[in-house]
């Protein structure tokens, strides 16, 4: 942080620029333009000791207190003993051997220390003449005391750093050789240069703030955890813009499905700051509420368009949803107006996949196109929001293609996926970016997806239970067959009653023991009050008391209904597996 060396011949002559009060007026509103060039901390602290030196001073060190840098309020009232500070910026003319604290390290400050007087009491100190006392009060140490006075340091100032009432740190002031030492005027002018300083540093502290309570409030809305899903690895992340202004909006999700199936999303809502990362929030709800009643991407997207709607904040958001089945290795997917994600090739191949882009979620243009392909073997899929391939220079075409070129030979457990497309793609990064890599893998040895079609008449729930039974034993877990059994028989005979006829049964092992039977029926089952006297309608609540869970969902052909138990520790090839 610390400015390169100066010559000592213009440390001399530069006081005589600051001797007149027009030239003075003139280097306080130069300041202005070379004093908090950004919002950075660190980089306002270390413009404010480069300007000061040498036309105000031989040597210059800032310090702000530990609690701003940690995003605290900083002290706004005067408490007793010094406050931790930590040095930020020290410049000085060339030729100076001083020592300093070290940039970036906490400061020293005595109880006798005139800098500690300065935090303590907010006012400033001046030094006109040095004596053995006070390079002692001054010094950080008393190797540091020597080499001042070894270096001809004759006076100092200490003036506090104070925006809109908050105590932010000191600057420290001080001169060498044949300069005149500091004067009352110097001092009047050093403080007008902190209390402008100031105000730059607090703006740079509050940005900061502001960008960690979004940030904060992103990542919190975000999911933590990905679920273990059958067949894919998934890697995810999320790198927030150093703009403030600019976080906030971005998601993803990973969700899993009935019977082996894992929806995959990733969404931008258009608004940012807290409001967006909140719109965010609600949007994400939704869509995790909804893929929990519908399968098919193309209608989820439809109905969390019609929810975003309804909300307050009357924003709009792209979204990309896409639905893997393990028994199937296929990809189903659905676009509202969001960059289409990249097929990933075991060969390290990457290309586009063509899906139909409908209108943003929000914007009323409905129907979305769903597409569908095939998963292709030890290869994946890759989703992204735009924040990835922004860029003020080139256009979309170039960025995509750039992203496709450092996508090749990418795989889930490499590394944070954005920090390794980020960097093979160089560029700027001027907004969020959310990355999710889901590759897909055979099923583990413990792990199972059997599929068979029923025969569309009475027979359903007959040949149903013999295929359970039989699978079952197959895999060892004999104390599941007859729970099983009657759970099949009741799904069945539930899709021959209300759903036309069942169409597929589903049987999976992954965690836990799941069937499943389809049908075209388009009302989802509910569980009915039954009263003593009725024949019927006590299917679902028998299979409420014997499995862990149910539930129903619909699919591009009708709907599911499914239901599963805890695999028990030690159950043949399934020893092993996670229940309760």
């Amino acid at each position: 942080m610390a400015r390169g060396p100066l010559p000592l011949r213009r440390a001399v002559g530069a006081v005589a620029d600051l001797l007149t009060v027009p030239r003075r007026l003139a280097w306080l509103n130069e300041a202005g333009e070379r004093i908090g060039t950004t919002l950075d901390l660190e980089r306002t602290a270390g413009e404010l000791a480069e300007f000061t030196v040498p036309r105000l001073a031989d040597g210059c060190a800032v310090d702000l207190l530990e609690s701003i840098l940690r995003g605290e309020e900083g002290d706004r009232w005067r408490l007793p003993g010094t406050p931790v500070t930590r040095a930020m910026a020290v410049a000085q003319i060339d030729g100076l051997d001083l020592e300093p604290d070290p940039v970036g390290h906490l400061s020293t400050h005595t109880p006798e220390g005139l800098s500690s007087r300065c935090l303590e009491t907010r006012e400033p100190v001046l030094v006109t003449r040095m004596t053995s006392e006070t390079f002692n009060r001054i010094a950080p140490t008393r190797s540091a005391a020597l080499k001042m006075r070894r270096e001809g340091v004759h006076s100092y100032m200490a003036v506090p750093l104070i925006a809109r009432g908050v105590l932010l740190g000191a600057a420290d002031f001080i001169r060498v050789g044949k300069r005149p030492p500091f004067s009352t005027t110097d001092l009047a002018l050093a403080m007008e240069l902190a209390s402008k300083a100031a105000v730059f540093i607090d703006n740079a502290r509050l940005y900061g703030r502001e960008r960690e309570h979004v940030v904060t409030l992103q990542r919190a809305l975000l999911p933590r955890v990905t679920p273990s899903t059958p067949g894919l690895d998934v890697a995810s992340c999320y790198t927030p813009t150093p703009d403030p202004g600019r976080v906030g909006g971005d998601w993803f999700d990973v969700v899993a499905l009935p019977s082996g199936r894992t929806a995959l999303m990733v969404g931008d809502v258009m608004g940012r700051g807290l409001s967006g990362a909140a719109t965010m929030g609600s949007m994400r709800s939704v869509a995790r509420t909804l893929m929990a009643l519908d399968i098919a991407p193309e209608r989820v997207l439809a109905r969390l368009d019609l929810a975003a709607r309804d909300l307050e904040e009357d924003q709009v958001a792209t979204c990309l949803c896409a639905v893997y089945d393990a028994a199937t290795a296929t990809f189903r997917m659905a676009s509202a107006g969001h960059p289409p994600p990249l097929l990933l090739f075991a060969d390290g191949e990457a290309q586009y996949v063509d899906v139909p882009v409908g209108g943003p979620i929000g914007a009323g243009v409905i129907p979305y196109d769903p597409v569908e392909c095939r998963a292709p073997d030890g290869g994946g899929l890759l989703l992204f929001t735009d924040g990835l391939i922004k860029s003020r220079t080139e256009d979309l075409d170039t960025q995509l293609e750039l992203l496709r070129e450092a996508a090749r030979g990418l795989r889930p457990g490499e590394g944070n996926p954005c920090e390794l497309l980020s960097a093979r793609m160089g560029g700027d990064r001027s907004d969020d970016a959310i990355v999710l890599v889901a590759g897909t893998k055979p099923l583990e040895p413990e792990a199972e997806v059997r599929v068979w079609t029923l025969s569309p008449d009475g027979s359903a729930a007959g040949e149903a239970r013999k295929i359970v039974k039989e699978q079952l034993e197959l895999w060892g877990m004999d104390d599941l067959v007859e729970v099983t059994e009657l759970v099949v028989s009741e799904l069945v005979g539930n899709a021959l009653r209300y759903g036309g006829a069942p169409g597929e049964l589903r049987l999976i092992r992954y965690e836990r023991l799941c069937v499943e039977v389809s049908d075209t029926g388009p009302d989802l089952p509910q569980i009915q009050p039954v009263s003593l006297i009725d024949e019927g309608g006590r299917g679902l609540q028998l299979i409420n008391m014997l499995c862990r869970r149910w539930g129903s969902c619909r699919t591009t052909t009708g709907k599911v209904v499914w239901a599963e138990q805890d695999i028990p520790a030690g159950s043949g090839t399934a020893s092993g597996l996670m229940g309760g």
